[in-house]
């Protein structure tokens, strides 16, 4: 199979370029005429200003926060607000109880229901349910009539010991009151509506359209490890196209719940022999004493894994995974205030980085020019293409997943511009010690390419691997610079492979550089005498001995130590030969 021809392989290389920058462009352009999207990223708290939200906990009598409670309440916490991906949102610790949100921009009311959502999760089998929930009932007369509120007097306490969370012995003259005349409306200024783990719980759904009596809590939200939103797929793993939600629980939670599927789904599969709606066959995921959702145990469940159904979409179903997956917090948090707060360094420093990155570019194209000649507009030209595909790059990110560049990620692009010309000057390096060698220019370039990319794809993934960790490990502004190292390293690739290479391909054939112009920057008289390994020199005849001179001790520089040394003892041998003779 014949070989690409250079020229073809430069070409099809900078087409792919073309398309790619012309795409993101499209997709960007798009996003600003029909979305949400805007031309410049959105910025961080440090450079926009933005919400504070101050959290206390909702601690009963003498309980207390320990601080590994209220450092589990921070990661959690940090996970809901930045769900959607990188948001500069910073999440710390006020004294010893409180929790302080600094969210970038406006709080939209998305972010404000994760910050005050509630903080305690828990999965109660169902006792009596009713929808929609109503608070009177038809009185002899025909006419509505509320329930009354249930008398103190009456009975609170089981008449027999309950065999399980299900059995109807929890349902207590007083319970059965307080669940006739529960009205779900309170729910929607209540704070918290909770009760002991043991003890039965009267409340509502989210919407507030169904009303619950649940039984005591047989499995905590801090069992489940996991939760994701995904497509339903039937017994012959056919998609049908439905949302649901997959549940993955530690070893206690698995435990608890098979034991828990088992009995629920007896009562399933009595309802439907029957032919009725047992809402025993129910189990409640509860948020802060809401019920979330309660579907019908409609298998027993052996695993760690488990699904939730129903008339999900995508949106509803990722927002339920979202709260089982962040929502079980060791202790319940309150909103104790939440203020606009000013940009910290503001529009000054976002020009003073601006500027900063531009005295950076300035620079490296100075030093190019200086040292490289003409082909120094090589490196300007693929600096200048890498920052269009950060910029558009960075704008995309910021419409669809939330990201918002900080000073900190300024900084990551600032410090990209000296890793990203580092590149290309191993490349020319490359051409260049090829050309001491004696080859052409078109040979240089792919012989300088087949040696440089190597060092190229070496130290990128080094940058690459260190920005990964960071991002993994660190939180807040060392993970935003970690996010921007990692994503330009990522471009310098792409423009190192699409662009620079293919374009020194294409100006190897011109008369310019292929004559060895003296502002090519690629004159093989200029670059002086080659130094060939073990000490020895080949000279070049078209040099004279001033440059000869000069471009040996260049060559030297470019020797390891033990090189040095060895071509030092065979001098000073040489010469004592001389001498002998």
């Amino acid at each position: 199979m014949a070989k690409t021809s250079p020229v073809r392989h430069a070409s099809r290389s900078l087409i792919w370029l073309g398309v790619l920058v012309v795409a993101l462009a499209a997709a960007l352009t798009s996003g600003v005429l029909w979305g949400s999207a805007t031309v410049a990223p959105k910025l961080g708290l440090d450079l926009q200003g933005g919400t504070e939200v101050i959290l206390t906990p909702a601690l009963a009598g003498n309980q207390q926060i320990t601080s590994d409670e209220l450092d589990q309440a921070v990661s959690i916490i940090r996970q809901r607000v930045n769900a959607s991906g990188v948001s500069e949102a910073t999440v710390s610790t006020q004294g010893n109880t409180n929790i302080v949100v600094d969210v970038p921009g406006r709080l939209d009311d998305a972010t404000k229901q994760r910050i005050e959502a509630s903080s305690k999760m828990e999965l109660r089998p169902v006792l009596l349910a009713e929808s929609p929930a109503t608070t009177s009932f038809t009185g002899q007369d025909g006419k509505q009539t509320p329930y009354p509120t249930p008398a103190p007097t009456l009975a609170n306490t089981p008449t027999a010991k309950p065999t399980d969370a299900s059995d109807p012995s929890w349902v207590t003259p007083y319970l059965q009151a307080k669940y006739d005349a529960f009205d779900c409306a309170t729910l929607k200024d209540a704070t918290t509506n909770v009760a002991p783990a043991g003890e039965p719980l009267v409340t509502c759904d989210d919407a507030g359209q169904t009303k619950y009596l649940l039984g005591p809590v047989e499995v905590q939200g801090s069992d489940i490890t996991n939760a994701t939103a995904g497509m339903i797929s039937s017994q012959q793993g056919v998609t049908t196209g439905q949302w649901g939600v997959n549940l993955t629980f530690n070893s206690t939670g698995a435990k608890a719940f098979d034991k828990v599927s088992q009995r629920l789904n007896g009562y399933y599969v009595a309802a439907q022999s029957a032919g009725t709606n047992d809402p025993r066959s129910q189990f409640a995921f509860v948020l802060d004493g809401r019920v979330l959702e309660a579907p019908q145990m409609q298998g027993i469940i052996t695993g760690n894994t488990s699904q939730i159904t129903g008339s999900f979409t995508q949106a509803s179903a990722q927002t339920l995974a979202n709260q089982l997956k962040f929502g079980a917090l060791p202790v319940s948090f309150k909103v104790q205030s939440s203020n606009t707060i000013s940009a910290t360094l503001g529009s000054a420093q976002l020009l003073s980085g601006v500027i900063a990155g531009a005295i950076g570019l300035l620079l490296v194209f100075i030093y190019t020019l200086f040292q490289y000649r003409t082909l120094g507009f090589v490196t300007i030209a693929s600096l200048v293409i890498a920052a269009a595909l950060s910029y558009l790059t960075i704008s995309l990110l910021s419409w669809q997943m939330g990201y918002r560049l900080s000073l900190a990620g300024v900084a990551g692009l600032i410090v990209a511009i000296g890793f990203t010309a580092d590149s290309f000057i191993v490349y020319f390096e490359r051409i260049r010690d090829e050309l001491r060698e004696g080859r052409g220019l078109e040979s240089a370039v792919e012989a300088g390419w087949k040696r440089a990319r190597r060092t190229v794809y070496a130290a990128k993934t080094t940058n690459l691997l260190a920005a990964v960790v960071l991002y993994i490990f660190a939180v807040g502004d060392v993970q935003g610079f970690a996010f921007t190292l990692g994503l330009t390293t990522i471009l310098d690739v792409i423009i190192v492979v699409l662009f620079t290479h293919p374009i020194m391909q294409l100006f190897a054939r011109t008369e310019f550089f292929a004559s060895g112009h003296k502002l090519s920057g690629l004159d093989p008289t200029a670059l002086g005498a080659v130094y060939r390994g073990a000490g020895q020199f080949r000279p070049s005849t078209a040099v004279g001995a001033g440059k000869l001179a000069s471009s040996s001790r260049e060559a030297a520089k470019r020797q390891t130590i033990a090189e040095r040394k060895a071509a030092e003892l065979a001098a000073a041998g040489t010469r004592r030969n001389g001498k002998d003779d």
